[in-house]
């Protein structure tokens, strides 16, 4: 049964922390370009689909829409998968999920983002510090919530049956 549970945490967190995260990106790609929201997803999805992503329409956007909540799924399931083992993530849970979503940020662009060969273009320090901090805020914080809510109704459900 705490499987279930534990598995429910994570989609439900996941979710969350996974549609925080799009509807931010694709508000501040509207804003600061004016690019719609499909583009965004056609985006995520020209990782597979190549340039030809942007001509096939809704199909490579729901693509692109998929592979965002696996990634924001993936992000969900190691911190609540580590949060157990590492004590410092039980911490205050703003200031752990603030930190996590900069690591977030770090490994996905400095990381997976070279080596799927999409990290390539020219550093912008503004649009840098707004994607970190989408990151820290919708990505970090809630997941960081999310596992810590989780972890103590389990603590405290354990405590009761003792």
């Amino acid at each position: 049964m705490s499987s279930f549970r534990l598995i429910k945490a994570i989609l439900i967190t996941g979710l969350i922390a996974g549609t925080l995260d799009i509807v931010a990106a694709c508000v501040n790609v509207s804003i600061s370009s004016g690019t719609a929201a499909v583009v965004v997803l056609q985006y995520i999805a020209s990782v597979f689909l190549g340039k030809e992503s942007y001509a096939m329409g809704f199909a490579s956007a729901l693509l692109g829409l998929i592979v965002h909540y696996a990634i924001s799924y993936g992000w969900t399931s190691v911190f609540f998968l580590l949060y157990p083992k590492l004590k410092f993530l039980s911490g205050n849970k703003v200031v752990v999920g603030l930190l996590y979503g900069v690591f977030v940020w770090l490994v996905m662009n400095l990381v997976i983002l070279k080596l799927i060969g999409s990290g390539n273009r020219p550093f912008n320090w503004l649009q840098a510090t707004i994607g970190c901090g989408i990151l820290m805020f919708c990505i970090g914080v809630p997941i960081a919530w999310g596992a810590n809510t989780y972890y103590q109704h389990r603590k405290s459900t354990h405590h009761d049956l003792n």
